[in-house]
């Protein structure tokens, strides 16, 4: 049996379904052009992936195999081993988006196509109803996963000893001009310039693990605290597979056996499965609605302020500073910025999640666009459209001390109180060079009530 092991999704070599397999195998990565093609050539996530396969690489090495990298379009590449070489089959983890299952039917065509299931917890199709038709509220879904919830699902799996398809590197690199073979290629060599990664984006998943065990005892109340760093950090290492979803589970039960509290953690990472699922089942929620026929309402002043941190509300300027800055972004400020988005501004929420997907290095097309839903109030929630954060409120809550809006508006940080004590007290402020609130958060509320309320009983 010769298989091509198609990595994607899962770049590492501990705990990979793909290196369980016996026979001949041919390791490789596409550097997919039909996905680079929408990219600026300074995308940060180029160069977290560019620095997860070289690490990949030199893995698989250690394993005496190795790793072909390529750029291009996967049809065209696949037609091309394909033609001068017999392959029985292409092996490649799950990866469930519309695009990528698109890209795979089409080489199914060329090759038969082996899934194997390791993005997430659980296959698309397996937490389901008993009449077998997908769960569209969170609490049933979670209910059902943890009765289904079993050690095999954890199972390491244990590499075997291929051999590596001998191929010649320097005549594939000059076989076609689309079709390039990375043997010493740099970043520059595809197009984009190397980024500056945080200290925290270059910490090992490992080490992430490790000062995580420091801090899970309290993630149910501190991971909301934009200043306390109380969250994992694992989301883009979950996101390209640098660390296994399996080995997190296993890490998860270690620590709930020396007596930690870990069910507020899982539940997180099962509620990255529901929308993974949900997307699975209804791929055009990644353009359209679940509910009620909500367009929104174009203003393109509205958009440029809010995407150059110029809205004049604090907490979300300095949320989209960090973003900008360094492509992440704390998971409440995430809330706080979609909400006053698709509320207080009513611009579509396709707008925002676009511009998201432009700039976090943790972009998860499910997770993404149905948290964007969710705060639009058009998603699965039963009632959502009144659901309208308020900026301040949040702010005095969860950053009370100005910590992090300091951060990242530092000619904010003499200007500010002390303390945010009442929401009326930073709404309330006259800032030196800082613009003024572009929209009154309780004017604007109003509108929206009212904007939303028109729609509730026209569901899509």
């Amino acid at each position: 049996m010769k298989r091509i092991l198609w990595f994607r999704r899962d770049l590492r070599t501990e705990d990979n379904p793909l290196l369980s397999l016996e026979g001949e195998v041919l390791p490789i990565f596409i550097f997919d052009t039909d996905i680079l093609s929408a990219l600026r050539a300074d995308d940060r996530r180029i160069t977290f992936i560019y620095n997860a396969l070289l690490n990949l690489k030199s893995s698989l090495q250690k394993q005496n195999l190795d790793l072909a990298i390529f750029y291009g379009r996967p049809t065209d590449i696949f037609k091309w081993l394909l033609s001068d070489h017999h392959y029985d089959e292409v092996c490649a983890s799950g990866d469930y988006e519309r695009y990528a299952l698109e890209r795979d039917r089409d080489i199914s065509h060329l090759i038969n196509f082996n899934y194997l299931h390791d993005t997430y917890i659980f296959r698309p199709d397996e937490v389901l109803k008993n009449d077998g038709t997908p769960y569209m509220v969170f609490t049933p879904f979670y209910n059902r996963a943890k009765a289904l919830f079993h050690p095999g699902h954890f199972d390491e799996f244990q590499p075997v000893n291929q051999q590596l398809m001998r191929f010649d590197y320097e005549h594939l690199h000059c076989i076609h001009d689309t079709i390039h073979s990375t043997k010493a290629t740099t970043l520059e060599s595809i197009g984009f310039i190397p980024q500056p990664l945080t200290q925290h984006q270059q910490r090992s998943p490992e080490a992430k693990l490790e000062l995580f065990a420091t801090k899970i005892e309290n993630y149910s109340e501190d991971r909301d605290y934009m200043a306390l760093d109380g969250t994992s950090g694992l989301s883009i290492d979950l996101r390209f597979g640098t660390i296994s979803i399996r080995k997190v589970i296993r890490w998860l039960l270690t620590q709930k056996k020396l007596g930690k509290v870990t069910e507020p953690f899982f539940r997180q990472l099962i509620f990255r499965d529901f929308y993974a699922m949900l997307l699975f089942h209804f791929p055009h929620l990644s353009e359209r609605n679940f509910r009620y026929p909500f367009k929104g309402i174009p203003n393109q002043t509205f958009f440029k302020a809010f995407c150059t941190a110029q809205t004049g509300v604090p907490i979300v300027d300095a949320g989209i500073r960090q973003l900008l800055e360094n492509g992440d972004m704390h998971n409440r400020v995430r809330m706080i910025c979609a909400s006053f988005f698709t509320k207080n501004l009513l611009l579509p929420w396709q707008w925002g999640e676009t511009f998201f997907a432009e700039h976090l290095m943790d972009y998860d097309a499910s997770s993404n666009i149905l948290s964007w839903q969710w705060s639009a109030g058009t998603g699965v929630d039963p009632q959502p459209y009144f659901r309208i954060f308020n900026p301040y409120t949040q702010t005095s809550k969860f950053d009370a001390n100005g910590v992090y809006i300091r951060q990242w508006i530092p000619q904010l940080a003499s200007q500010l109180p002390k303390t945010f004590s009442h929401e009326e007290t930073l709404s309330a402020l006259s800032l030196i060079e800082y613009p003024a609130p572009i929209v009154n958060h309780k004017n604007s509320s109003k509108e929206a009530l009212a904007y939303f309320k028109s729609f509730q009983n026209n569901s899509l």
